[in-house]
């Protein structure tokens, strides 16, 4: 059965796996690119971009996400509350405070970001602090302390930024097929079929990441952070109310949503077939039945 440590160590061991699996697939499409197209530099282009976004992944992923998502710093001058309660669950958890940041939208919804518990951030919306009481606003940051210290965060943050980039190099492929000339007609043909391929099955392949890696992990942080607040009706209270509100996060997309503690897709777009055939966070009503049981 899986707990708040032995997920850490999954967690810390399949990010390098990924980030591994990563390098190795960026190499492997610039050695068929440079093949196909009979030429070697691109195996080595490949090797530097494989090492560079690898390294960016790691140390800056955070960055890319707060940025992504329009998050700004939270000063404990500007909001001594929310900062307090984070204080006193991090001691609670006994992790370092992480740091505070605020986006700016109406919809009520939380996530937590960093390559670890030293560098670490919890991002809120301005409608979870209108729209929550205090003990379901504490059962939202004890989730996200959770995530934060089984190492969910470097995880999910990690995939946001790989995956991004095999979908950016699948659209490579189909732009290069059109330049190639007549000398590499070949070539080019087969760049099309890689690009065409490419294009369908990246944007599948990376969502299938994320479920992967979103589902059983919200289910865990739930229970980590009831046992925080020692209250998992307030856990539960918060996850009615966020579930039940159809403001829209304008800031979210595919790529980021399974940050959140709620999928951050509301009205029409949540109910389309395709974000919920996709759906990277587990049904709500079976979370709150799962707190209320504990």
């Amino acid at each position: 059965m899986a707990t708040l440590y032995t997920q850490a160590e999954k967690n810390i061991r399949n990010t390098f796996l990924f980030i591994s699996g990563f390098v190795a697939l960026i190499i492997g499409l610039g050695w068929l690119f440079s093949y196909i197209l009979d030429e070697y530099l691109i195996v080595v282009i490949a090797i530097v971009i494989a090492i560079v976004e690898s390294f960016l992944s790691y140390w800056y992923s955070d960055k890319f996400v707060l940025k992504m998502t329009g998050a700004v710093p939270v000063s404990k001058e500007d909001n001594p509350e929310l900062h307090r309660i984070v204080e006193n669950l991090s001691i609670t958890a006994g992790l370092p405070k992480p740091k505070i940041y605020l986006i700016d939208s109406s919809q009520p919804n939380a996530f937590a970001t960093g390559r670890d518990p030293e560098h670490s951030a919890i991002a809120v919306t301005k409608g979870l602090l209108n729209k929550l009481e205090r003990v379901e606003l504490e059962g939202v940051i004890s989730h996200e302390m959770a995530h934060i210290g089984n190492r969910d965060i470097l995880l999910a943050t990690v995939i946001v930024v790989l995956v991004g980039v095999v979908t950016l190099i699948s659209r490579y492929f189909l732009r290069a097929s059109f330049f190639s000339n007549r000398r590499r007609k070949e070539g080019g043909i087969m760049l099309l079929v890689l690009g065409l391929l490419g294009a369908i099955l990246a944007p599948l392949a990376a969502t299938l990441i994320r479920l992967a890696v979103s589902r059983e992990r919200e289910f865990l942080a739930d229970a980590t952070g009831a046992l925080l607040t020692r209250y998992p009706e307030g856990l539960a209270r918060a996850l009615e109310k966020i579930s039940a509100d159809n403001n829209i996060l304008r800031t979210a997309d595919y790529s980021t949503a399974h940050l959140f503690i709620i999928s951050p897709f509301k009205g029409k777009q949540a109910k389309s077939v395709i974000t919920r055939l996709f759906s990277t966070h587990p049904p709500v009503e079976e979370r709150i039945k799962r707190l209320r049981m504990m």
